[in-house]
């Protein structure tokens, strides 16, 4: 069993920047390969980041502006997410499965609550 607590949502400005946190406990979660979805109002949920042992992969409309990172030590995974655009508001869940990273929903057994992102224009 894991669990994962998410948190560094808030409201900004286009153009900022903000840095989401997952802490994860439980078992051994740094064996455990770690996404970012987010869903916005009436759309479904996207893939935005995953970060495994060897690799990242990022969806195509985030590329050169946020970054996944890992640090074991902490149980920790981060979205530093910069020059923020008014379609990344969302609700931005991580999310763990065992092995190696999924872009499907259905894949992943273990979520957090989510943490809100909201940017203006």
């Amino acid at each position: 069993q894991v669990e994962l607590v998410e948190s560094g949502g808030g409201l900004v400005q286009a153009g900022s920047s903000l840095r989401l946190s997952c802490v994860a406990s439980g078992d051994t979660p740094n064996r455990y390969a770690m996404t970012w979805f987010r869903q916005a109002p009436g759309k479904e949920s996207e893939f935005v980041a995953a970060i495994n042992a060897r690799s990242t992969a990022y969806v195509d409309s985030v590329k050169d502006r946020f970054i996944i990172s890992r640090e074991n030590a902490k149980s920790t995974v981060r979205l530093q997410m910069n020059n923020l655009k008014p379609e990344d508001t969302a609700v931005y869940y991580c999310a763990a499965r065992r092995g190696e990273y999924s872009v499907y929903v259905t894949a992943y057994e273990y979520w957090g609550q989510g943490t809100q992102v909201t940017v203006s224009s």
